[in-house]
């Protein structure tokens, strides 16, 4: 296991699964500009190493992430305008794949790797943006999540207008980000918001067991390309979504890792994928 303290994040490497803490435990892991800085690079570098196969994204003591730092808002309020508190130059995940997905927190969706969020405590605002813009959300029972916005006088943040309806659908939606009233991780797991709740000393191990099967057992191109694919689809019509399926087919047969997945099926035995890109 390696490990790596920034300033408010805290990066660990194992089994082939890189994982995020958002590390201000005394702040209920508070968003600020400067995490938000650290959490983007920590995301590159993570994408970028073919050591690793899936990243995980959770919060260090009893939160996730709740929302934007009080103090961070007091000083917008001040200003009478909003400041990111980010530096003009940022890392930049998943850039280049699509123009759709070149934007705070879309980036996740050009990543080539999975990302799994363990939602270890009460998510609000930013930080449930966050946990929607990641493919799988695993949760402790009870805990509390809102989109928060609404008493703050915002707009829904960072697109959740855009993604919270695709993921539990319209009305649900609706519901969450007219009212900003505050819900639990289990009713979240009855609207298919989260997709398995574990008890919050189960929760990682399950997690990495849940991660370590999809690296074991679908080929790192089939993960990459499979994400691409949803979240394209997404913003295009079903005959597109068609024909990009079908030329991908005729490419990626083509690879040993095709050659590699039809004999271990044959052979009755687990796959050995090639090295990640």
């Amino acid at each position: 296991m390696t490990e790596m303290k920034l300033k408010v994040i805290r990066l660990q490497k194992a089994d082939g699964i890189g994982t995020i803490f958002l590390h201000r435990p005394k702040r209920m892991n508070a968003w600020t500009g400067r995490m938000h800085t650290e959490y983007r690079w920590c995301l590159k570098a993570l994408d970028e190493d073919r050591d690793v196969g899936v990243i995980v994204v959770t919060g260090t003591g009893k939160g996730f992430c709740v929302g934007g730092d009080a103090e961070a808002l007091e000083a917008h309020s001040r200003r009478g305008s909003y400041d990111p508190g980010t530096p003009r130059v940022v890392a930049e995940p998943g850039q280049g794949v699509d123009p759709a997905f070149d934007a705070s927190f879309a980036y996740h969706f050009g990543l080539t790797k999975p990302v799994i969020a363990a939602l270890n405590g009460p998510a609000a605002g930013v930080g449930l943006a966050l946990a929607c813009f990641t493919d799988l959300r695993f949760a402790v029972p009870k805990a509390k999540l809102t989109t928060a916005h609404g008493k703050l006088n915002l707009p829904a943040e960072y697109g959740l207008s855009w993604l919270l309806p695709r993921i539990v659908g319209l009305t649900r939606a609706n519901d969450l980000l007219l009212t900003s009233r505050v819900f639990t991780t289990d009713e979240a797991f009855a609207m298919g918001l989260v997709n398995q709740l574990f008890e919050p000393e189960q929760l990682l191990d399950e997690v990495y067991d849940y991660a370590r099967r999809l690296i074991g057992s679908v080929s790192p191109n089939s993960l990459k390309q499979t994400r691409w694919q949803v979240y394209r689809d997404l913003h295009r019509d079903a005959a597109s979504s068609v024909k990009a399926s079908e030329a991908l087919i005729d490419t990626m047969v083509g690879e040993s890792d095709y050659s590699e997945g039809v004999s271990a099926f044959l052979e009755k035995r687990a796959p050995e994928w090639g090295p990640r890109s």
